[in-house]
């Protein structure tokens, strides 16, 4: 263990024998750090923290703290962070409430650029790349290797679906559906995020059959139910295209435009 002797550190912190701690961190007792981490100076981790195994935080981030509701009163609630994540300069990641299930979970191999707010109950889950600036409301789910362009904002009790992309700036509101590609002000589903998916492997194939499910969703004059159903019976054994009919059933059955509203709990 390398622990700069600026840092302070309370005795019932739990850290593996292997962490590097630099100047003037402060390391409350509810923290636990897994094995390979290197915390840079100024990094602030307090409040009821797991830190996985190899990920990096840069100078102050500052993870842990109370979530940002008027409604928290002082709650046992967690941030669970996972391997091998990216932390740059003043990245703020909120503990959970109990109007969620109490924690804010952050995955594996995501790369959480500077300024990036993570908050209370979001859930953001692997190989994610958060651009400078990108905020986040309460309770948003960011589904696996979703890209965001800077300075993006996204509504609470949104969900992002897995391989989109979201261009810099847009204001999200609603869910983003996977596997293609948002941008603007308000956001609009604008083409298939072919680049995003020709970097994970997709094949031709499942590309062009996005690009047609696009058309159909997004171009045509159909309504979406048609659209959704015709989808159904055209391409029903072909993956993406079954998720991404789920994703946009789901959305539909949930409000505003948002599936994860059913998960809200109305305080009275």
């Amino acid at each position: 263990m390398r622990i700069h002797p600026t840092a302070q550190i309370h005795p019932k912190a739990v850290i593996a024998d292997d962490v590097c701690i630099g100047p003037f961190c402060v390391i409350g007792p509810h923290v636990q750090i897994g094995r390979g981490n290197e915390i840079a100076n100024n990094v602030t981790l307090t409040g009821h923290v797991k830190l996985g195994e190899g990920n990096r935080l840069f100078p102050y981030a500052v993870l842990g703290t109370e979530p940002q509701d008027l409604r928290f009163n002082g709650e046992v609630t967690w941030l669970e962070v996972g391997d091998n994540n990216l932390i740059r300069e003043f990245v703020t990641m909120n503990v959970g409430t109990t109007k969620g299930d109490g924690v804010t979970r952050v995955g594996n191999s995501n790369m959480i650029m500077a300024y990036v707010h993570i908050p209370h109950d979001a859930v953001i889950e692997d190989n994610v790349i958060l651009a400078n600036g990108v905020q986040l409301g309460g309770h948003t789910r960011v589904e696996r290797d979703v890209t965001f362009g800077g300075l993006a904002a996204v509504h609470h009790f949104v969900t992002i679906g897995q391989r989109a992309f979201i261009g810099g700036l847009t204001r999200v509101v609603h869910d983003a559906p996977p596997f293609m590609t948002t941008e603007g002000h308000p956001a609009r589903v604008k083409c298939v995020n072919t680049i995003g998916l020709k970097r994970r492997g997709f094949s031709p194939d499942s590309i062009e059959a996005l690009r047609e499910a696009y058309r159909l969703l997004w171009r045509s004059t159909m309504t979406r139910a048609t659209a959704l159903e015709l989808l159904d019976h055209r391409e029903p054994a072909l993956e993406p295209i079954r998720y991404l009919v789920d994703f946009l059933r789901a959305t539909e059955r949930g409000k505003q435009g948002r599936a994860r509203e059913t998960l809200r709990k109305v305080h009275v």
